[in-house]
């Protein structure tokens, strides 16, 4: 491969989940503000942003296949982000709970060579199971998802909070959809298998 793979972005989830394609590539922290525009839906949030973080870090990466990603959590209508504390992650927590809760996934692919940019969002339901303020409160003491979007982390302990899912690609539950991302890397002429 002549083009640089590079994932804009410092999760760790991602980079496990990128490390599944056996692919070499780079990391890259995108300076991004995250905020929400006025009147943005959750779907406009996730692909504006996944677009920016990955054309974030084009100037350090002049050859190279780029990846952005990011993830909200939609319940009842209103954009759920990272709780950053237990107090946020409860509040969330029961909110989802017995509710079906949609996690809206933007992912970019970037070439920095070209200026080609593919984007798309992929949504992924998840149905809570109903919860008690014990569970609540066991599950985050366990686990302290508070850097993980809808406070859960469904790759671990936060498997017990859910009675079903529904989507394309569990994968882009956890912040990448790599089933996506391999036919974009595939229209780029990078063949992944």
């Amino acid at each position: 491969m002549s083009q640089t793979l590079v994932l804009a972005s410092t999760s760790p989830f991602r980079k496990q989940l990128l490390e599944k394609l056996h692919l070499e590539f780079s990391t890259a922290n995108p300076q991004v503000i995250e905020d929400e525009l006025p009147n943005e839906t959750a779907i406009q949030l996730v692909e504006r942003l996944a677009i920016a973080k990955a054309q974030a870090v084009t100037g350090d990466f002049p050859n190279a296949l780029i990846i952005g990603s990011d993830q909200v959590c939609l319940n009842n209508g209103k954009i759920l982000g990272k709780p950053g504390n237990f107090d946020n992650a409860f509040k969330q927590l029961k909110a989802a709970s017995g509710q079906h809760v949609t996690f809206y996934t933007g992912l970019a692919l970037v070439n920095s060579k070209t200026g080609q940019v593919q984007s798309l969002v992929e949504p992924f339901d998840v149905y809570f199971r109903d919860l008690s303020d014990e569970m609540i409160t066991n599950y985050l003491n366990k686990e302290q998802p508070y850097n993980c979007a809808g406070s859960f982390k469904s790759e671990g302990f936060g498997i017990s909070l859910f009675s079903q899912f529904e989507g394309k690609d569990p994968n882009s539950l956890i912040g990448l959809p790599l089933i996506s991302l391999i036919e974009m890397l595939e229209k780029e002429g990078l063949t992944v298998i």
